[in-house]
């Protein structure tokens, strides 16, 4: 049974460390809202959505008074809407009205991002996902609070390189149609390998088929408890180590499972997963790399970071499974660069690179996220590096992403601004040696060995 005193037990960690209830998002499942008819399908979309959510932001803040936990964001996620528009939708412009239909709708119920402007074309592409996935730049550039995400692989299936080498083409015109805004577009865009159907974190959050009509799933974060656990155990060993991690990662849960659980009762949907993630702002003393480096590193991207943060991972993750019997989602370590103060400061001064993110990838909780590139990287190049991290994901079994941004007019040494959570991002070198020959060989690549289980 969780109670105040366990929260109480954090009012420290709080007031003082940054602790926060990253989000409560809604999943709404739209399937009875599919139409031919764009027009009445949007009308319903909107009224669904609006209906079931409404009361959502006063909740989140509601609870958020009463037990003094910040409650940073109210979001919703909707089921891909490849599967909401596929009878309706002759043309990207459909699928841009039914983007429209959802920033209208996340305006009048108050939340900040909206996802489930999605495609899984996993295996391969229906008309619908096509369609959608070239309606994505002009939805993003037309819209505030909508978010896009694509499944391009899995351990099981193998990875779409068709879609993948698509991909490419649709991060680089995503960002031509906002460079007046930094390519802001593209920061609300993640491809994914094995994505996950109970993701409450955005770009990648979508209502997943095998969900139910309505659930209500929890985002905790909290960086800053783990960098002050990690700071008052300096010197000691490696199990000390994770000890720390881990019994810290359970009470940060308990604070999670808590709201998630007032917010079931009192929206009157079932409660769904807690995903405990350590996920950065750009405030300082809020930082993934923060952390690491009180491991003992220099700086983040030094040897031994992937090491570190295999460690943080994995720690985070059995704490988490101690305090919930419910646990999903991505739950980890993010790394996303233009998010973390520490992160933005090591790729400026050459510590961390592009390749050495993209091995970190290989023990965190997503991928290569929130990025920036040159602006002259070709489409071709941004596949290259969509299907080494889709490779990452197929053969470790686990969710890899890629939500990177190639700023238009920018170049290395330069830096990109785009305010509130998505911060400041250097713009990193990219190897500049060709895989064009490579990525447009098209078909798919088959599914590991492992795969076969059944």
């Amino acid at each position: 049974m969780i109670n105040i005193n366990e929260v109480l037990e954090t009012n420290k960690m709080i007031s003082q460390e940054n602790l926060d209830v990253r989000t409560i998002t809604m999943g709404i499942n739209l399937m009875d809202c599919i139409d031919p008819d764009i027009d009445s399908l949007c009308e319903k979309v909107y009224a669904k959505i609006t209906t079931l959510a409404k009361n959502l932001v006063s909740v989140g803040d509601e609870i958020g008074l009463e037990y003094g936990i910040p409650i940073v964001n109210k979001r919703v996620s909707v089921t891909p809407i490849s599967l909401i528009g596929g009878a309706a939708c002759d043309t990207p412009d459909d699928f841009v009205s039914i983007a429209r239909t959802l920033d209208k709708a996340a305006t009048k119920i108050g939340i900040n991002f909206i996802g489930g402007f999605s495609a899984l074309p996993i295996k391969n592409m229906t008309k619908a996902d096509r369609i959608l996935m070239e309606s994505i730049p002009k939805a993003l550039a037309t819209t505030n609070n909508v978010c896009s995400s694509i499944g391009l692989g899995s351990t099981k299936i193998g990875i779409n390189m068709d879609a993948v080498r698509m991909m490419g083409d649709i991060v680089k015109k995503t960002a031509e149609a906002t460079k007046d805004n930094d390519s802001i577009g593209c920061a609300k865009l993640v491809v994914f390998c094995n994505p996950p159907d109970d993701n409450p974190f955005m770009a990648g959050a979508f209502h997943g088929v095998t969900e139910g009509d309505a659930v209500i799933n929890v985002g905790v974060s909290g960086p800053g408890v783990v960098k002050t656990a990690i700071e008052n155990c300096k010197g000691s060993n490696f199990e000390e180590l994770c000890e720390t991690i881990k019994k810290t990662a359970f009470k940060v849960t308990r604070v999670g499972q808590l709201v998630g659980k007032e917010a079931s009762k009192r929206l009157n949907v079932p409660f769904g997963i807690l995903d405990l993630s350590l996920a950065p702002t750009p405030a300082i003393g809020d930082s993934i790399a923060d952390i690491l480096q009180g491991m003992g590193l220099e700086r983040v991207g030094a040897p031994g970071t992937t090491a570190a943060l295999a460690i943080l991972n994995d720690q985070v993750k059995k704490g988490g499974v101690m305090a919930s019997s419910y646990v999903g989602g991505l739950s980890g370590a993010f790394i996303p660069v233009s998010e973390d103060a520490s992160m933005i400061e090591a790729a400026s001064i050459g510590s961390l690179s592009l390749e050495k993110l993209e091995a970190m990838t290989c023990v965190c909780s997503v991928g290569l996220d929130m990025i920036a590139i040159p602006g002259k990287t070709s489409p071709e190049t941004i596949s290259g590096i969509i299907s080494d991290e889709m490779a990452i994901g197929m053969v470790n079994q686990k969710t890899t992403a890629v939500r990177i941004i190639p700023v238009i007019g920018k170049d290395v040494g330069e830096s990109a601004e785009f305010g509130g959570l998505l911060g400041t991002a250097p713009i990193m070198k990219v190897n500049e040696f060709k895989c064009d020959e490579f990525v447009n060989r098209g078909g798919r690549i088959p599914a590991p060995i492992h795969s076969f289980k059944n």
